[in-house]
């Protein structure tokens, strides 16, 4: 089962979704400090999350046409964000406020369980990416994020694939050449 779109088919259904918003290239949708709780679906374009760490950004995920993304530290405990979020390029997205989210998972206990699922899901990949960033060489995970997320490679530029691998980015072209 294809649970964003089952989920995004949803609040589609219940028509929901505040007005769309279009981020241009390098803007940002989010910064470090925010209280941010809504859960946004990118229709088009593409994000990066990053953190900064003494003014070095790390990338630690990106969201890009199909995806939904959220700052889940604020959503969850409704308190400022540790994350940016940036456009790098053009990008629409639409959003639902979590209060709305809440009263649609009281009233649809099956779509809460749906929410819950993803939830799990990203929690997992989560807890992989950092196994691979700890235990496996640039080569492997570089192949891995290709098997996983080919698509990754045609929509997200190699600097951001690279911070995102914890490579530099002529290593990656490095390792993409071999």
């Amino acid at each position: 089962m294809d649970f964003i779109s089952v989920f995004k088919g949803f609040i589609d259904q219940h028509d929901v979704w505040e007005e769309p918003i279009t981020l241009q290239r390098n803007e940002h949708l989010m910064v470090k400090g925010n209280v941010n709780t809504n859960s946004y679906f990118v229709d088009s374009g593409s994000l990066r999350i990053y953190v900064l760490d003494e003014m070095e950004e790390h990338t630690i995920r990106f969201g890009y046409q199909g995806a939904f993304v959220s700052a889940l530290d604020s959503y969850f405990m409704n308190a400022p964000t540790n994350f940016y979020f940036q456009a790098i390029k053009q990008t629409q997205l639409r959003f639902v406020k979590k209060e709305v989210l809440e009263a649609l998972f009281e009233a649809h206990a099956d779509m809460k369980d749906l929410w819950r699922k993803m939830l799990e899901g990203l929690v997992v990949q989560q807890l992989e990416r950092e196994q691979d960033l700890l235990t496996s060489s640039p080569h492997e995970r570089y192949k891995r994020v290709l098997k996983r997320s080919p698509k990754l490679f045609q929509e997200i530029p190699s600097k951001y694939i690279a911070s995102y691998l914890r490579m530099s980015p002529e290593t990656l072209s490095r390792i993409k050449k071999s």
